[in-house]
């Protein structure tokens, strides 16, 4: 009898979880996981973000669109034991370089230079991720790489003046001046160790 009113204290009553339940259904929220693509990945909202933030601090970050990218997912090499052996935890995402219209034309060729080894046959530039162990983690370093390779082919070069190429160079004369130096020397010490037969 202790035992039965001990364990009816302990369990919530059936109608406060069906409450709870009934109230998480209205509100239409359900259980996220912390590695779901909505938080890896937040969809960007043009209002919010333009309101919030001014445009000459901050660049304008780039969309991507996961309808027009290939993901799939394989076994991931390296440690991790069983784990390892058993879920598909590579993620590759793939997609078709020169029809990339989100991607500027001149960006797109300057990636097709700078990532040639990335690219297959068929065009698509390929990017692949192993180093977590949680599938949806890497897909969103799978992102992170691509929107770091458009701002890298972004990017202008740096204009170097005419002293500063001047300087270089006379620093790399000098380094080789010093190098040839000091192979002298010990050119000089190795033939003063040698013994003289004659």
């Amino acid at each position: 009898m202790a035992a039965h009113t001990l364990r009816g204290l302990c369990r919530p009553p059936v109608g406060l979880l069906a409450a709870r339940f009934s109230q998480r259904a209205a509100a239409e929220t359900e259980y996220r996981s912390v590695y779901s693509l909505d938080k890896l990945y937040p969809p960007r909202e043009d209002g919010e973000a333009a309101a919030s933030a001014p445009e000459e601090t901050q660049p304008a970050a780039l969309d991507i669109p996961l309808a027009r990218l290939t993901v799939s997912y394989c076994r991931s090499s390296g440690p991790g034991g069983q784990h390892v052996n058993k879920v598909n935890t590579k993620a590759e995402v793939r997609f078709h370089l020169a029809s990339a219209d989100w991607i500027p034309e001149a960006v797109r060729q300057k990636m097709a230079l700078m990532h040639r080894n990335k690219i297959n046959r068929a065009g698509e530039l390929i990017v692949n991720s192993e180093e977590s162990r949680y599938q949806m983690r890497n897909l969103a370093i799978c992102l992170e790489k691509i929107r770091t390779m458009v701002t890298e082919a972004t990017e202008k070069p740096k204009v170097v003046s005419k002293e500063t190429t001047q300087k270089l160079i006379e620093r790399v004369e000098k380094m080789n001046r010093e190098r040839l130096r000091q192979k002298k020397i010990h050119s000089n010490i190795k033939q003063s160790r040698k013994a003289d037969f004659d």
